[in-house]
């Protein structure tokens, strides 16, 4: 049982460690000499490099992102013990996604400053839930290809992200759908100043067009 004890500690401890590596802050220092938490709407987040530094380096920001993420949850699979039941394997992955968004919201390596957790949470749910996280990422793309908001997108796609869980794709495992509902309630909750913005009219659309922006 110890064991047991100590392999969930060292996982959750790694999938932290893996979902709070900056990858905003650390490309946009490392090739740009740029924070881009200074710039922009001062997120540490792929929408923010995008706008700050181009597509050149939000691409790679959010892949990482979402990488992190998955390898997270992938991780209990490929290193286990004996004596874990497939039970405690679901909540021990299921903590382990918990912890790489903390991580990434909340990242120990640049002051505890980071992003939204949107990517991140993307990543987990790839290997969690990769057919309810196609649907859901089929709504946000309709609701920016129509705003081209991405705050409301992620707001309205998390928000729906649990229904389509447990009524469209019947998932009816405790965990897995107190997990989805963690996930409706974070995404507002990390967009707090966006909704006030919205709210206002005074949320900034995503044009395609701008390659790059300091402001």
């Amino acid at each position: 049982m110890q064991m047991i004890a100590l392999f969930i500690f060292l996982e959750i401890l790694a999938a932290y460690m893996l979902g709070a590596i900056p990858s905003a802050v650390w490309i946009g220092k490392m090739m740009y000499g740029i924070d881009v938490r200074q710039h922009g709407s001062g997120n540490a987040g792929a929408t923010n490099v995008i706008r700050v530094l181009g597509y050149k380096a939000g691409i790679p920001v959010m892949l990482i992102d979402v990488l992190k993420g998955w390898l997270a949850v992938q991780l209990p699979l490929w290193i286990s013990i004996s004596g874990l039941t497939p039970e405690i394997l679901i909540y021990v992955r299921i903590g382990a996604a918990l912890a790489a968004v903390l991580g990434h919201v909340y990242p120990i390596y640049v002051g505890f400053k980071g992003g939204k957790g949107v990517g991140t949470i993307a990543g987990a749910g790839i290997s969690l839930f990769p057919l309810s996280l196609l649907i859901v990422l089929g709504i946000f793309i309709v609701v920016f290809a129509t705003t081209h908001l991405v705050s409301l997108s992620s707001i309205i796609a998390s928000l729906t992200f649990p229904l389509v869980v447990y009524f469209i794709m019947g998932v009816r495992h405790p965990g897995l759908v107190g997990l989805s509902l963690i996930v409706a309630v974070f995404i507002p909750v990390t967009h707090r100043k966006n909704i006030r913005r919205l709210i206002k009219g005074e949320e900034n659309k995503f044009d395609f067009r701008r390659k790059k922006q300091s402001n």
